[in-house]
């Protein structure tokens, strides 16, 4: 996030993740290592396949940069971060997302999470954020001293019209893909949304978590574009090259630049230098673009293996959300969710359920899939896609029927 993580390594939809006994014949059986011990058939949202970071080219970027460095390089960094990745992420932003970002206005901090953490700190006020949506980032801006209102998500994405009546001062949103349910906010609350930051002295804090990954139409511009005095643009490497490395970065309006830094001076946190000099070398030498598009047709194939499998052997689930991203959200009958999420328990297979997301004060929205499973076809390793995926069909076979031509 960006958008997610290993925060969700521990259960499904809040629940401990306790594998069931494994039955002979079965997709579990054969995914289990010699001596019993489970292989985890993982379809958790918000997870890149870290199996696939590009280690030799990172390697040569590391090499190059250390080579380059400058001794000064290695003491107390600047509170904004090295200004060579600066530099390169300013360059990467405009030319791949559009995005206005100037070098001194760039904010590189640990991951997106530490970035809202930061911007909840220095901002301290109501904070409208989606309906549904990640509960890490509601947590910890109420932490930072914020409290969050919910917007209603439907068809056309956050309904922004509900900000003045909110009494909000800043609006946490995912334009180009609304996470977990996938649509991009319509251009009319896109600019609907701007207007409201410039009457009421708002600011809009734009999470991009997953950018790069669009599949089936051009990419949907950032929000930022329209108003860089409104709008905070934050992005991250947790979904394009790994959630580990600990990477993100923030444009900053030049009104909060500096609180933001002071908060950052005070606290003196700042992200290793080694790191920020390899991603700038990765972004200047086109190895991040290389590698950003050939996730893309991974992640696009993965995505149409998901969508066939499931329309030969559970036709009647909808999947939605699935122009971008790492996930797809699948629509179930109305009160399936927690009877599907109990088998998959059962088939040792880890799913999150759409009510997980759902903010405690918002009520279920019409259209956007009351009862649904968000299901990440990012997570696995290549090799155990296939696996996952015919190990979800079954759990849904079996909770909710087979289809008629599978019958007899």
């Amino acid at each position: 996030q960006g958008t997610g993580g290993a925060e969700r390594d521990s259960g499904i939809a809040g629940a401990p993740f306790r594998p069931a006994a494994v039955r002979p014949g079965s997709v579990a059986q054969r995914c289990t290592r010699p001596g019993g011990a489970r292989r985890p058939l993982v379809l958790r949202s918000g997870r890149p396949d870290v199996s696939a970071f590009p280690r030799a080219a990172w390697l040569t970027s590391a090499r190059r940069a250390l080579t380059a460095a400058p001794s000064a390089a290695l003491g107390y960094d600047d509170p904004r971060g090295r200004p060579e990745l600066r530099r390169a992420l300013a360059g990467y932003l405009s030319r791949a997302r559009g995005v206005r970002a100037d070098p001194e206005r760039i904010v590189v901090c640990a991951g997106f999470v530490r970035g809202l953490a930061l911007l909840g700190e220095v901002l301290g006020t109501t904070v409208a954020v989606e309906s549904y949506g990640l509960w890490i980032h509601r947590d910890l801006l109420a932490r930072a001293g914020a409290r969050t209102v919910p917007l209603p998500v439907d068809g056309r994405g956050a309904d922004v019209s509900a900000l003045y009546a909110a009494g909000a001062r800043a609006a946490l949103l995912t334009p180009a893909h609304q996470y977990p349910t996938g649509v991009p906010l319509h251009p009319d609350r896109r600019t609907a949304v701007v207007d409201w930051a410039r009457a009421t002295g708002a600011v809009v804090l734009e999470d991009d978590y997953d950018g790069e990954f669009r599949y089936d139409r051009r990419p949907v511009g950032v929000l930022q574009d329209l108003d860089p005095e409104r709008v905070v643009y934050l992005g991250t490497t947790s979904k394009s090259l790994a959630p580990g490395l600990r990477l993100g970065w923030m444009v900053v309006p030049e009104a909060l630049l500096g609180p933001v830094l002071a908060v950052r001076r005070e606290t003196a946190e700042t992200c290793g230098v080694l790191d920020q000099l390899t991603l700038a070398d990765f972004l200047d030498s086109g190895a991040y673009d290389r590698h950003v598009r050939a996730m893309r047709l991974r992640y696009r194939r993965r995505r149409d293996q998901l969508v066939a499998a499931l329309a030969e052997h559970a036709p009647a689930v909808r999947v939605t959300g699935i122009a971008a991203g790492l996930h797809a959200v699948l629509e179930l009958p109305p009160g399936a969710e927690e009877s599907v999420l109990e088998a998959a328990r059962r088939a040792g297979v880890a799913l999150e359920g759409l009510a997980r997301f759902r903010h405690p004060a918002a009520a279920p929205a019409p259209g956007s899939g009351r009862d649904a499973l968000v299901v990440g076809y990012g997570t696995p390793p290549e090799h155990g896609f296939s696996p996952a995926v015919e190990a979800l069909c079954a759990v849904l076979r079996g909770a909710l029927g087979r289809p008629a031509g599978e019958r007899g």
